[in-house]
């Protein structure tokens, strides 16, 4: 294989990571903005919630991270059938390292056994790349910049769960997320965003997890069940009164998405990734020239 990445390619995938590092989608700063609102004058909360959206501002003017943790770098490529991954996964850590040197990215990968940093955020697993191979003749591009603390706060329940009375069953499914949300008190630097997966098994049911954070937080799940589940989870969850960082309030989680796998009969998983408010989430569908033609969010 031609080791000499597309230089088109590179040119694009840095261009969506320093969007998605600076800049947070619209359907995300929609709801913060709603949550500043939300919250009383003269709390802590609203105090919180003033400075994420100076953040935001900031970051965006200066085309800055907006964020000190630039978190870890994950490529979901969906693409026709005969499209070379290898060539991609050359041209996506040539725009990782580039985008790394131009402090678009901080240099935030390091070896897990010395701790010795790459400098360049590119070793084994990172970046992390999930393709998806569909039928159609688009190359869409989402990438998903996801913090160390909000990461930290992901759970994985195993149903049923005695300590929580939680069975198999959708409500079981409710007690353990609420319990995940609970144990966050606003370390992961809340107000959060959950991506769940109910089933599969453990590698399968965090992958989805995350997958389910790509989602818009205004669309609509196609199944009612679960559609319903998500709104009262976030209805519920800003009732707990621990709101922005911890520090009490009316905003706890800004949305809640959650998908389902099939499963063993003998396994019954609930995997939860909890994501901060700076949801760096974004994509792009690439035309044959490997230019953007359209950003996703």
């Amino acid at each position: 294989m031609d080791n000499t990445p597309d230089q088109s390619l590179v040119e694009s995938l840095l261009e969506l990571i320093r969007v998605t590092s600076s800049t947070l989608p619209a359907d995300v700063k929609k709801v913060i903005k709603e949550a500043h609102a939300r919250e009383k004058e003269g709390t802590n909360a609203k105090y919180a919630m003033q400075i994420i959206n100076e953040n935001i501002a900031l970051a965006e003017k200066n085309s800055g991270p907006i964020c000190q943790d630039t978190g870890t770098i994950i490529f979901n490529v969906y693409h026709p059938p005969g499209f070379n991954q290898g060539k991609f996964s050359l041209a996506a850590k040539q725009a990782v390292m580039n985008a790394t040197s131009k402090g678009y990215l901080r240099q935030n990968s390091v070896d897990s056994l010395t701790g010795k940093n790459s400098g360049n955020n590119v070793g084994p697993g990172h970046p992390s790349l999930h393709f998806h191979e569909h039928e159609g003749n688009s190359l869409e591009v989402r990438l998903m910049l996801k913090g160390g603390g909000c990461e930290n706060m992901g759970a994985q329940y195993s149903l049923p769960h005695t300590e929580l009375s939680a069975d198999r069953d959708i409500v079981g499914v409710r007690k353990v997320i609420l319990d995940a949300v609970v144990k966050a008190q606003g370390k992961g630097c809340g107000p959060g965003i959950l991506g769940v997966a109910i089933g599969g098994d453990r590698g399968d049911g965090y992958i989805e997890s995350k997958v389910q954070l790509l989602r818009k937080l205004d669309d609509k799940n196609p199944n009612p069940v679960l559609d319903e589940l998500e709104k009262d989870i976030v209805v519920a969850s800003n009732k707990l009164a621990i709101g922005p960082m911890g520090f009490g309030g009316e905003t706890t989680l800004l949305g809640c998405k959650i998908g389902v796998l099939n499963r063993l009969p003998a396994s019954y998983f609930v995997s939860v990734s909890y994501m901060c408010w700076a949801f760096r989430r974004q994509g792009v569908v690439l035309n044959g020239a490997s230019k953007i033609s359209k950003w996703l969010y």
